[in-house]
């Protein structure tokens, strides 16, 4: 990983950067360490590739982990348990859409891009265990090596704090999927985070790694995303090329809006649920940890959450955010 330019530590910005991803760390440490303790994959409770003791099968169960001798022996269907890995290699796919700078009313999604990859970083970094990125960009990914300790979670945080949200033919989501594919070295975790508001032209990619990895998807997104507020006159712009339309956001157009992001979600989480994968939902209106600890909860009872509390609490009206952008992006418009 190149290393920041010379003059970085003397640069405000980049002061501020890593003053937030130390209050990040502590965040992580002291509100989720001790709610997760005693569970090596943290996010994702469960298997792990030693073999464990059998038991018997409940509803609900993955199928994949039949045993059959023992079933075949007591006639009664058991699963194999398995032993959490000691060493562990995570994969981060972050999809750094320019929607993710869309400043609204409760600051843009790119904050909660950086909680959850902190969650996943500092929770997956002892006991020799591995992280590893791989971020959209312009013309390929970029992939940032695997490795283990907190010092390197935090510069992979930093990474994520400084990226442009610029994506290009050869850098983009997918391609983004495909990198993981060839950097993941031994199964692991795979975690992908992303506004999702793009096309759903990843489901094939993301299924096959399922076939290597276990994984888990992080959607975030702002209640503008979901829906959008009756303000009378407005301008819209789109963050990916600029094009500005001034719109009459009435009662009908704000409905047909929340009917297309509606539909757009739910094609989104059923593409994630085919795949397999637990959705994760933060929303910037949220307390984020609460949402983590809801989901691990969730997880550890046996549930697949499926992402439908992205719109749980959400208020009717919205207030007009602080520039000119309420939306950011047309639900399953690419953003790219």
């Amino acid at each position: 990983m190149s290393r920041p330019d010379g003059g970085t530590r003397d640069d405000p910005v980049a002061a501020a950067s890593r003053a937030a991803i130390a209050q990040l760390e502590l965040l992580v440490t002291r509100r989720l360490d001790g709610v997760l303790n005693g569970d090596h994959r943290g996010l994702l409770p469960g298997p792990g590739t030693e073999p464990g003791e059998a038991r018997a099968y409940e509803p609900g169960d993955d199928v994949r982990t039949m045993d059959w001798s023992v079933t075949a022996r007591t006639t009664v269907p058991h699963i194999r348990q398995t032993i959490a890995d000691r060493e562990l290699e995570t994969w981060i796919v972050v999809d750094m859409a320019p929607s993710l700078d869309v400043e609204g009313r409760h600051g843009t999604k790119r904050r909660l891009v950086e909680a959850a990859a902190a969650t996943v970083g500092f929770l997956s970094a002892g006991g020799g265990s591995r992280v590893g990125m791989v971020l959209t960009g312009t013309g390929r990914p970029r992939v940032l090596r695997a490795t283990g300790g907190r010092d390197h979670v935090r510069r992979l945080l930093e990474e994520v704090s400084r990226s442009a949200t610029t994506t290009s033919p050869g850098g983009t989501f997918t391609d983004s999927l495909r990198g993981v594919r060839n950097a993941a070295r031994r199964h692991g975790l795979v975690v992908v985070i992303s506004d999702f508001l793009a096309e759903v032209d990843w489901e094939r990619d993301l299924r096959v790694l399922g076939t290597r990895h276990e994984f888990l998807a992080v959607h975030v997104a702002d209640p503008l995303d979901i829906a959008l507020p009756a303000v009378g006159a407005a301008l819209l712009q789109d963050p990916a090329t600029g094009e500005v339309l001034e719109v009459d956001v009435d009662d009908a157009l704000a409905a047909d809006y929340r009917r297309a992001a509606e539909v757009h979600r739910d094609e989104v989480h059923a593409a994630l649920r085919r795949c397999g994968a637990p959705v994760l939902a933060l929303r910037t209106d949220r307390d984020w940890i609460r949402d983590v600890i809801d989901f691990v909860g969730a997880r550890r009872q046996g549930g697949l959450p499926t992402g439908e509390n992205l719109v749980r609490d959400l208020p009717d009206d919205h207030p007009t955010p602080r520039g000119s952008t309420p939306t950011g992006s047309t639900p399953g418009r690419p953003n790219r």
